[in-house]
């Protein structure tokens, strides 16, 4: 059984540049036993572009606003919108007008480790296409063409 965890923010590990906007992680899957807890904020027009993976995820956004889009519905979320995307649901987002920032859970995910490998300081525009490709795929995401 995994362990209480109590985060302070002065606690919080330095933020991982994942395609240009920053992915604080939160709560881990090995501290959690499965769900992942993530900070994200970027600034306009950062995101990632669509993709797909067998994890849940929940989006709260606390600032700013979100361009998105779940399947066939498109939406601007405003501060306070929660946003739930089933496992297996082709999703996207962009931070709107003056960036935002957003809560992030996912359910048994493997989104820690991917953004991990992101890491690397390239925004997603200027990152070659296949090198993301694969990387998603390493980690149980697919991103789509």
């Amino acid at each position: 059984m995994p362990n209480p965890v109590i985060l302070s923010p002065s606690d919080r590990p330095v933020p991982l540049n994942a395609g240009g906007f920053m992915i604080t992680v939160l709560l881990s899957k090995a501290d959690s036993g499965g769900t992942e807890i993530f900070h994200q904020s970027g600034s306009e027009g950062q995101g990632p572009g669509p993709h797909f993976h067998p994890w849940d995820e929940t989006f709260l956004v606390l600032a700013g606003e979100v361009i998105l889009g779940v399947g066939e519905q498109r939406s601007v979320a405003k501060p306070g919108t929660l946003v739930h995307v089933p496992g297996g649901s082709t999703h996207w987002f962009r931070f709107g007008e003056g960036g935002g920032t957003v809560l992030v859970i996912t359910s048994e995910g493997n989104a820690e480790a991917m953004f991990t490998e992101y890491d690397t300081g390239i925004n997603w525009s200027a990152l070659d296409r296949d090198k993301l490709i694969a990387v998603a795929a390493r980690h149980g995401q697919t991103i789509v063409r």
